[in-house]
């Protein structure tokens, strides 16, 4: 029987997306120890044995038994970094934006979920704390105050009382606690989750309702990375079964975030609203952020229909990166009439691992030689020069902009003609009558799947390059959802595509064999290397920050070794051109601000708004045939030798 809803939802779950740099202020306010016998659920929940009469919430751990504070706790908070919003910021009105594609589901677990839409979703969910853009410190978010336990494993976490579902429910420790229960379970068919919540989450101990704390399995050096887990509202989900992943694949779940989706339809759009009297909109470091009532996601599968519909005023911003975009196609009225303005924003922080992805269970790619070869094949500095106006700079390899974390030393295998012949001929292959390499009647041709209609130039470079070094590449472009889906299931040649970033670089899920010849897992390229595996264990395994970096650095160049990614660019900035009535704070964005727009994201976004009496001036202008003067920002405050607005 299907259960009872409520209005409200949107996904709850977000595995530790926050990454945090330190410098803490203690309020020195310690906690005195009662004695009392504990044992462990099989929740993973710590509970004191001897409390009776306790109530049984479905599916969850056990409310009313807690466990009892330890002594020399000193609590820690964040109220003195500088805000990173503006004071001047205007609330109402709406962001019109647009998705190339429509999710396949809203769960952000389970098959299918973990796509690009994914993002909006757990963007809207709150964790325990977070890290301030700008300082690295970290700040308070659901929980207002923590600490570090003597052992290395725990952390403390004092929630604020104020903490809200988007059905007014309270948030509280048993839904940190059930995170456990939900994350562990078979019913959500997510093996990723299941084992790093049994293998780096070893329990949540719950000492009232407001109070708990998050141990991990094994000493860690940066334990706020692996605890900092996000809450899970027992009260929406209760008792999972075997029905999970079809019964909540379009359920909006309850969320802790500034926005929850209020309306969508399959394949053409989806609506966030925010939240009236949203529980933290007056705190700190949210206020004057998440400015406008309604995010409008728009499904428009053509980037080049996406640029009409922005000029048309359609929707409010577009994307300018590629060069084509911010050099020839915004040479148009709406720029030069003054009506749309441009900016062109430096960040400074870590660098997709953007490339092409190799499957190495396709026999073409088991040879190392034949991978080597593919990389001398792929001309990538002729298709920053040729079709990114030289814009863009060539990657290193997957790990850059990691600082000590990342090895110096590895460099991208360049193009080179003679290099892929005397690997191919090592490797027992021979030009055929139309140069394509081949052997034993196998041709070395490959698909290339990607997921961006405005990726075809490059790979078309790529492509008449390679077919002179013999390789020839299929290209396969298909929907951003199926491409993605493709990879994961394993089923390509070669990947084009690029992996989001965190503070330390993350090994096992992309390269360990844990996560080789599996489905709805990351090693796309399918490595399976035991020296690669062992190096990552120890990674895993260390507390000393400089062997982990020298682990990093080793770790990096047997994936280099391997030659199963081929990097190709790093982008340090964004380009947006936006409607003039969406305004920015004056330093426009912060030190890691990946989209100016953002309308989510709890560490950088919403820091833009709405200003209604420019939209009716522009309106008016725009009928009347007035103009106003064009306006480019170049804003370079954080790029490395960087001069500021120009």
């Amino acid at each position: 029987m299907r259960k009872q809803r409520n209005q409200w939802s949107a996904v709850s779950v977000k595995v530790l997306a926050i990454v945090v740099l330190f410098v803490w202020a203690g309020c020195g306010n310690d906690e005195k120890e009662q004695k009392a016998p504990t044992d462990l659920s099989n929740e993973g929940v710590q509970v004191e044995s001897s409390v009776e009469g306790s109530k049984k919430n479905a599916g969850g751990p056990s409310h009313g038994v807690t466990a009892v504070l330890p002594e020399g706790i000193v609590w820690l908070t964040n109220d003195f970094d500088p805000v990173f919003s503006s004071p001047k910021a205007l609330k109402g009105g709406q962001l019109r934006s647009a998705i190339l594609s429509f999710p396949m589901t809203f769960r952000t677990v389970g098959p299918d979920a973990n796509g690009s839409f994914r993002s909006a979703v757990l963007d809207n969910q709150l964790s325990l704390v977070n890290i301030h853009p700008n300082t690295g410190n970290i700040i308070p978010e659901l929980a207002t105050h923590w600490a570090f336990g003597n052992d290395n494993k725990t952390m403390y976490f004092r929630l604020n009382k104020k903490a809200r579902w988007s059905d007014g429910t309270s948030v509280t420790a048993w839904d940190f606690a059930y995170t456990l229960t939900f994350m562990r379970s078979q019913h959500i068919v997510a093996p990723w989750y299941n084992d790093y919540y049994t293998k780096e989450i070893e329990s949540v101990t719950v000492y009232d309702d407001y109070t708990l704390a998050v141990k991990s399995t094994k000493a860690q050096p940066d334990l706020h990375l692996r605890v900092a887990i996000a809450p899970t509202p027992q009260h929406f989900y209760g008792t999972l079964d075997e029905n999970f992943v079809h019964e909540y694949n379009w359920e909006v779940v309850p969320n802790t975030g500034a926005y929850q989706i209020s309306d969508f339809k399959k394949g053409k759009y989806i609506h966030f609203l925010r939240k009236k009297n949203w529980w933290a909109s007056d705190l700190k470091y949210f206020k004057n952020r998440f400015n406008v009532d309604l995010v409008k996601f728009t499904v428009i599968r053509d980037f080049n229909m996406l640029w009409e519909y922005f000029k048309k005023g359609r929707v409010d911003l577009f994307s300018l990166t590629m060069p084509k975009y911010w050099y020839n196609r915004s040479d148009t009225d709406v720029v030069n009439k003054g009506y749309v303005k441009r900016i062109w924003f430096f960040n400074d922080t870590q660098q997709s691992a953007s490339g092409l992805w190799l499957n190495c269970d396709k026999p073409v790619f088991q040879d190392v030689r034949v991978r080597y070869a593919f990389a001398h094949a792929m001309d990538v500095d002729r298709v920053i020069e040729k079709v990114l106006r030289g814009d863009y700079f060539r990657l290193d390899q997957a790990y850059v902009g990691y600082g000590d974390y990342t090895n110096p030393g590895i460099k991208p295998r360049n193009f080179s003609i003679e290099k892929v012949e005397a690997l191919m001929t090592e490797a027992g292959w021979h030009r055929g009558s139309d140069g394509i390499w081949q052997r034993d009647n196998v041709r070395f041709s490959v698909e290339v799947t990607y997921g961006f209609e405005g990726h075809t130039p490059r790979l078309v470079v790529l492509k008449e390059q390679a077919q002179k070094a013999g390789v020839e590449l299929r290209l396969q472009k298909l929907d951003s959802t199926a491409a993605f889906k493709k990879f994961l299931e394993k089923k390509h040649d070669v990947a084009w595509m690029g992996w989001s970033t965190s503070l330390r670089p993350s090994y096992w899920q992309s390269w360990h064999s844990d996560n080789a010849h599996a489905v709805q897992t990351n090693n796309i390229t399918n490595t399976d290397d035991p020296e690669l595996d062992n190096l990552i264990d120890q990674y895993r395994a260390s507390l000393d920050e400089e062997q982990r970096k020298t682990l990093s650095q080793k770790i990096q160049a047997v994936i280099h070794r391997q030659g199963a990614f081929v990097p190709t660019f790093m982008v340090p900035y964004v380009r947006h051109g936006f409607w003039r009535w969406m305004q920015l704070p004056e330093f426009h964005g912060t030190k890691v601000s990946d989209a100016l727009f953002d309308p989510f994201s709890a560490m950088t976004g919403g820091l833009f708004w709405f200003d209604r009496d420019i939209h009716e001036q522009t309106l008016a202008a725009m009928k009347q045939g007035k103009t106003f003067p064009p306006e480019t920002i170049v804003d370079d405050h954080f790029r490395p030798g960087g001069h500021g607005e120009q």
